[in-house]
């Protein structure tokens, strides 16, 4: 068998690659921001809207904090399976047939490695979005958590319609 039979002959590899540094580099500049210039020299609130706040908050876990711990090897655990899950994710992006499925992986991969970034340089991710409504607050996130949940979203919706399309 050839090699290349496994793989779809137009590849959406670069689109997906692409978006992912897209995600990175916002991620990191609105971080940067936040931490450089936003926070300094105190981190506060900033009220943005009625509804919507700019804050300071460290994430130590991965989802809603899940797996926080003081340990001072976990961020480099938590990294080390992210990273595997970006792996993972390159090569399902490599054998994509369709656009919509690279932009979802890609907005995947570049959350993903936008985290990991922070967890290696801060031990923690910085996370800053704080929405809020009648005196409840959602949990704070940052442009890498909104690509990964977009591209999840999005891979979740393909694979409803995808399989009606089978039926």
């Amino acid at each position: 068998m050839n090699a290349d039979a496994a793989y779809p002959s137009r590849s959406y590899l670069g689109l997906g690659l692409g978006l992912a540094a897209l995600v990175v580099v916002l991620d990191q500049l609105s971080k940067w921001w936040i931490l450089e210039v936003v926070m300094q020299p105190v981190p506060r609130v900033v009220e943005v809207t009625p509804f919507f706040n700019l804050v300071l908050a460290w994430n130590y876990g991965v989802s809603f904090g899940t797996f926080a711990s003081g340990e001072a090897y976990m961020p480099y655990v938590l990294s080390a399976v992210a990273l595997g899950i970006v792996v993972a994710l390159f090569v399902w992006m490599r054998r994509a047939e369709r656009p919509f499925i690279a932009v979802a992986l890609g907005m995947v991969i570049g959350g993903a490695i936008g985290n990991i970034i922070d967890r290696i340089r801060f031990g923690a991710v910085a996370d800053f979005l704080d929405f809020h409504a009648a005196g409840w607050h959602f949990w704070a996130f940052n442009v890498a958590d909104s690509g990964i949940t977009v591209g999840v979203a999005l891979l979740l919706l393909d694979g409803l319609f995808e399989s009606r399309e089978k039926s």
